[in-house]
This record gives structure tokens, sequence and C-alpha cells, in this order.
């Protein structure tokens, strides 16, 4: 079987590397690619939200599975343009996409659903969100809070804020400066959840909900999660937060009410449901929803599994996930580290030439997707904010950091730069 898969990030490269290595299939595409998955397959010189000319390529090529990897085509309904030419497509149709694509609506299916969230409200005018700011600085002093543009800003649309200063700020920079663009028209002003952040990935096939590994990111720039929010500077997988207990909770009282939920709205969810939680006092609470395979957690969650992925992502697609069986893992860790360009997740230059990817791969137990690169004139340079997902696999969780930063060293550009303390939260679990 011919696959293609959808996108130009590291998930996008860890997607292509894991169908790949399926006897089943013949030929992997990736449109648009990077210099990675044009290692793995081949590239297609298509974006990911061009609709009518990835369904024409699908055709013409006669791909038996096209696979949706990131959120702007989803929001924007290129799977839907597929089931209407009666092509096999995995990932959810626009209305099911909105859980990502607007986090109002996100809120609005939780409370119908019952599930635990954050408090919060809905802003359209930023001078009304700046008094409601003050009006509650008022009533109750300094109380950080996180704001939120309402639409997809690259994971770069959620401003965690300490005080009134900060969230009037990113309101103004949402609302008035638009930095987000559309997406910031509408925003949420949220309170602020303290624990440990948990992501919960489950494959959903409309009425079967089969988890994935569970996986803990790093969305803060620097060491010791401060700094400014990104799209995920590194994650390890699997996390010992997520006790048995736990996932049966989340999966009672988060995923199966959300599915239940979209099916009463008349909708149906296919794909991947990614539930973003904050592990409080008073059990988890929802973050956010994804409706794809994070970035970067699919690193490290597919270098475990080993089931045929071309099987789970047919069986999904196909609404035959309970005939899958259980899924199968390698019981040893994975870590992944987050290489980025200089600047990130602010401004930054492109076209830097890495050096040192070879040294790196031949390191036993270490795989190197890329996320940000490109190939020019022979050379791989640096395409993207966050460029490389450095990941690798060991006896504990202690080795795996080891030998996931000595792939690190291996590589180079100027201005590379990753945290240094990826995993280290699993120790405070």
């Amino acid at each position: 079987m011919k696959v293609l898969v959808v996108g130009q990030g590291g998930r996008e490269h860890a997607l292509v590397w894991k169908l790949a290595q399926s006897p089943k299939v013949e030929k992997v595409f990736c449109a648009p690619g990077n210099a990675g998955t044009a290692i793995e397959g081949e590239n297609v010189d298509i974006s990911a939200t061009d609709a009518k000319s990835l369904v024409k390529f699908a055709q013409r090529e006669g791909i038996g599975l096209t696979v949706i990897g990131p959120e702007a085509p989803l929001v924007e309904g290129v799977v839907d343009a597929f089931l209407k030419a009666g092509l096999k497509v995995f990932g959810p149709v626009k209305a099911a996409a909105a859980l990502e694509g607007s986090k109002v609506f996100s809120k609005e299916v939780m409370r119908q659903a019952g599930v635990p969230t954050a408090d919060c409200r809905v802003f359209n005018d930023a001078e009304l969100a700046i008094a409601h700011l003050k009006e509650q600085a008022e009533l109750r002093g300094v109380v950080p809070c996180v704001v939120k543009a309402d639409g997809l800003a690259a994971g770069k649309g959620v401003t965690v804020c300490a005080n009134q200063d900060e969230a009037i700020a990113a309101v103004r920079e949402a609302m008035i400066e638009r930095r987000f663009g559309d997406a910031g028209a509408q925003i949420m002003i949220e309170e602020k959840l303290e624990g440990q952040e948990l992501s919960v990935l489950a494959l959903v096939d409309g009425r079967t909900i089969v988890t994935l590994e569970p996986a803990q990111d790093h969305k803060a720039a620097h060491d010791g999660d401060t700094g400014p929010n990104t799209g995920g500077m590194g994650a390890y997988c699997p996390t010992p937060t997520a006790t048995p207990e736990l996932m049966d909770t989340i999966i009672d009282r988060v995923l199966i009410p959300v599915v239940h939920t979209l099916r009463k709205r008349g909708i149906e969810f296919k794909g991947v449901l990614y539930a973003g939680l904050m592990l409080t006092q008073q059990g988890p609470k929802v973050l956010e929803f994804n409706v794809r395979f994070g970035d970067p957690e699919a690193q490290p969650v597919l270098m475990r599994l080993k089931n045929d992925l071309l099987d789970v992502l047919l069986a999904t697609a196909e609404g035959r996930l309970k005939q899958l069986g259980d899924l199968e893992w390698d019981p040893r860790p994975t870590v992944c580290v987050v290489m980025a360009s200089e600047g990130y997740p602010g401004d930054y230059e492109k076209g830097r030439p890495l050096r040192g990817l070879e040294k790196a791969a031949e390191l036993e137990n270490v795989k190197v997707f890329h996320a940000g690169t490109t190939i020019r004139d022979g050379q791989v340079v640096n395409d993207g904010g966050r460029v490389l997902g450095v990941t690798a696999i060991g006896d504990d969780l202690a080795a795996a950091k080891k030998r996931a930063y000595e792939a690190v060293k291996c590589i180079r550009w100027d201005g590379a730069w990753c945290r240094k303390d990826i995993s280290d939260k699993a120790r405070l679990s």
C-alpha cells in the first residue's frame, strides 16, 4: 500500500519513519515534508492545507491511506475533502477538529460533558477584557491567570501571567497588536491551574477509545519550566505520574464524556484525541484538547510502539479498533530533546547549515527526527524554530536521557540550543 503523510514537522517525520517499517507499506510520501522525511520516504511539494492538490495527488498515485499530521489542515477540513472524494484518511473531520481550532468551542463541549477544567471568561473586546482584569485585581489582589487566543497559534497563543500587568500586556498583544493574527480576535482569561502536566493521547474510531502510553511535554522554553511558552521543548514516555488508576479516571471522566458529547452534537470523532491535563490537588483537569499526535510527544511514543502503525491507523480510520486488540509497547522508556533555532519562540534566522547529523545517527538506540529542516544546495539547514527532536530509548529513564543528550552534543549549527532538563520531572513524581 502507498501511504501519504501530510505535514512537515517532527511528528510527521516520526509517522513516516514508523510507517516505512511496515511490510505492508510499499512507499511513503510526505507533503511537503522536511530533510528527514526525504530520507525515509519521498517528499511532495504540496502545502499541508492545499486540500484540492492533496486529493488529486492521492488519486493519481493510488494512495491507500492518507495521514493528516498537523492541526491546521484538520481545522481547515482537509479530511472532509478526502472523505468526499471517497479516499481513506486518518484524522478528524473539520467539525471535530474545532476541539483544537477553537478554545471557546472546546470549553463549551467540556462544560456540556461535565469534564473538569479551569474556570474562564471569554472576551471579544480588548477593553472589556482589560477592565475585567483590573476589577479582579481590586477584588482579589494579585492572582495569576492564563490568557489564551481562541484560534490556532502554533502552540504560542497561551500566556501564563503572574499578575495583572502581565495579563493586560498579553491581552493587548493578542487582541490589539494581533501577534497571533485572527486567532487572537477572541480570547479566554482562565484561572491558572497548579500541578504537573500530563499528555494523554488516545486513538478514537468514533466509538472505541484506545489510549497510547502517556507522555509528559515541556512547554516552557527554558530549564525549570521558565520562559515563554513554546510548541514543546521535549518529552519523555512513559511518565510515572500516569498510574493505571489515574488513566482509568481520565478515560472515564474526560475522554469518554467528550466523545459522547460530540456524538450528541452530531459529530463523530475519528483520529487522535489528545488531552493536555494538569494534575491538581482536586484531580486531573483539562488544559486543552488537541486533535492529532502531539509534537514532540509523538516521537518518544511512536519509538516505543511495537505494533505495525499502518494496522493501527487503518483500524482507527475504518472504525474497527475493537478488533485490533491491545497495543504492544517496548518496556524501555524514551526521551526526546528538541533542538531549536536561536531566538525561538520569537524571531529566528533560517538557512544555517547543520553539522554532525551523521555522527548522531551512528549512536545506538537514537533516532534524530527532523522538524524545521530543509535541504539547500545539498546541505541540511534550519528552516523553523524547532529544528530537531533528538530521541533515545534506554533501559531506564536516566539511560535514555543520557543517550539523547550524547546525540545532542554531536549536532551543531550557529545558534542551536535546547533545554538541559528534559525528563527530570519524573524524579518529582
